[in-house]
């Protein structure tokens, strides 16, 4: 017999050929975390030279840039949108090594504004749970966080009025945003919908559901709270009661979900702003895709609010939202919200404010800022 004939090689097979996959996704995940170690190391570098110069640690206009670059030169299969996320976390948890980034949300665990936090600043970020958006603001402004994240606007429900007002006379900036796809979810102790007698949530909320919670629970009380979260989080304590919330309240809370996106807009969206204080963190430097925010009023005259228009219109600006607020005077006076397309240090946008601003009574920019996709 002939020993020294060669073994024949295996026969290939489905098994042996996903062995071979599974020992080259274990090499590449260990290559993948020495570069990511490695830039780790360099974030900490990074960090220790902003400590002593005094700069600020976070800035959305260079995470907003990294991310554009990223998704630029992404050539697949990952889509464009899981490589943002990606990268994300990447910000975040070599920015946590600089230095940890406290954000004010609305409380508690659960919140779609907690979620908005984790989407725009990452896992890592250190979240300050606060029970209405007037802590969120009060948090911010004393220091005991850098930064906060409130609703501002929902595509059904439009303005969140107490955030707008809050802007009035807080001393606070935007520096960001994010927006959310809103899904509402209805969930109590038992997996049924019978006997629910109280349904919790965030007025906002209880309002974007309100046709179907009218045609499913027309006896249901609608009890407002300061939460979607806090709405499901006492549901988990009487059985005739259900909240609105996230699939993520619901898991926080050992809720069963029983009926699924009850919103009766199905492309429901909420808009968050980042805020902080000037000394925080400055107006972000332009990337060319931003949003200058301010709050106006003007004289109560003919014509006012058609003139608030016109340095727009002369200077090529466009406005992306107008909204308007009673200033509670007692003399039939408003506030204007406006967004308008375009960063402050931009040369149209400047000059339509300096003339705006010259018509106005109150006027106060509110923050220019990267625009969330």
């Amino acid at each position: 017999m002939d020993t020294n004939k060669p073994t024949p090689p295996a026969k290939a097979t489905p098994e042996n050929g996903l062995a071979e996959l599974r020992v080259q996704i274990d090499s590449l995940d260990q290559r993948l975390l020495d570069l990511l170690n490695e830039r780790a190391r360099v974030a900490e570098k990074v960090g220790e030279i902003k400590r002593a110069e005094g700069t600020p640690f976070y800035r959305p206009d260079r995470v907003a840039q990294v991310l554009q670059k990223m998704e630029n030169a992404n050539r697949g299969p990952l889509q464009n949108k899981h490589i943002a996320s990606i990268w994300r976390e990447i910000t975040s948890a070599c920015l946590a090594l600089e230095a940890p980034q406290r954000v004010a949300v609305l409380g508690p665990q659960g919140t779609f504004c907690e979620q908005a936090a984790i989407e725009y600043f990452g896992s890592a970020a250190e979240l300050i749970y606060c029970s209405n958006f007037d802590e969120v603001f009060h948090a911010t402004t004393a220091g005991t966080t850098q930064y906060g994240v409130v609703g501002v606007e929902n595509s059904t429900e439009g303005a969140v009025a107490r955030s707008l007002d809050l802007f009035l006379r807080s001393p606070v900036h935007v520096i960001g945003e994010i927006s959310l796809l809103i899904r509402h979810n209805l969930m109590r102790q038992t997996p049924s919908l019978e006997g629910i007698e109280v349904v919790l949530a965030h007025p906002q909320a209880l309002a974007q559901c309100q046709g179907w919670l009218s045609q499913h629970l027309p006896r249901a009380e609608r009890r407002a709270v300061s939460s979607n979260a806090e709405g499901a989080r006492l549901a988990a304590t009487n059985p005739a009661w259900a909240g609105l919330a996230s699939e993520r309240a619901a898991a926080q809370f050992g809720l069963h979900i029983v009926a699924h996106a009850i919103q009766d807009e199905a492309y429901n969206r909420t808009r968050f702003s980042i805020i902080c204080l000037p000394q925080t963190l400055n107006t972000p430097a332009a990337t060319g895709k931003d949003c200058t925010s301010l709050v106006v009023s003007v004289p109560n005259r003919p014509g006012a609010v058609h003139d608030l228009l016109v340095p727009l219109k002369n200077n090529g600006v466009s406005m992306t939202r107008f909204e308007s607020r009673p200033a509670k005077s007692g003399q039939w006076e408003y506030f204007f919200y406006i967004d308008i397309q375009g960063h402050i240090s931009e040369t149209p946008v400047k000059k339509a404010l300096d003339d705006l601003k010259e018509l106005c009574a109150f006027y106060k920019v509110l923050g220019s800022y990267p625009v969330s996709e």
